[in-house]
């Protein structure tokens, strides 16, 4: 008994070290590519739940629950790029590229931002915080906007449910170098 018990204690130990290791850039850069590419339509007003309310925007309410593309995805630079294109042909049209540092030796997953605040805020996939279904980007603080006490998207989450086949994106803002309540909060089912 005490010799399955040393088994199982060092079974589970061994299972926390796998699991609390971090997020290898280039395998997540090539989930993102497989997970994302495609239209994706804003979800029914019902689904837009947890959110702070950024769908009732006068700009883009006319696309909850519309089969219109509300966000895609596409490849750019013979796939070095992946492009997420945001309420297009929207007023509040907004645009993030994401790309490795090198595409040869992925070692940093990166990510702009240009946003409807009239700024670039860029990013780098948070390791520790990203995992199967979830994807998560800090903004760069090695870059003055990050920095700054200008309003700018500060993390940007991307969550899959239902098979992959539903997309909760989250931009957190902050202003004064604190989280603000102006974040954005969407949910997308796949076209």
């Amino acid at each position: 008994m005490k010799q399955l018990l040393t088994i199982l204690l060092l079974a589970a130990t061994f299972a926390s070290i796998v699991s609390a290791q971090d997020a290898d850039p280039a395998e997540v850069f090539e989930e993102m590519k497989k997970s994302l590419k495609g239209e994706w339509r804003l979800s029914e007003e019902a689904k837009q739940i947890d959110t702070t309310g950024a769908y009732k925007n006068p700009y883009i309410y006319h696309l909850v629950g519309t089969d219109q593309t509300a966000l895609a995805y596409k490849f750019i630079g013979f796939g070095s790029t992946l492009q997420e294109d945001l309420l297009p042909d929207t007023k509040k049209q907004m645009v993030t590229m994401y790309h490795c540092d090198d595409y040869v030796d992925c070692s940093e997953l990166r990510a702009t931002h240009y946003c409807a605040k009239m700024n670039q805020p860029e990013f780098i996939l948070n390791t520790k915080e990203t995992k199967k279904g979830k994807f998560v980007f800090d903004c760069n603080m090695k870059t003055k906007l990050c920095n700054s006490n200008e309003d700018h998207i500060h993390k940007i989450i991307l969550e899959f449910s239902e098979n992959g086949n539903h997309l909760k994106s989250s931009y957190l803002g902050w202003t004064d170098q604190k989280p603000n309540k102006k974040n954005s909060i969407y949910h997308f089912d796949r076209k």
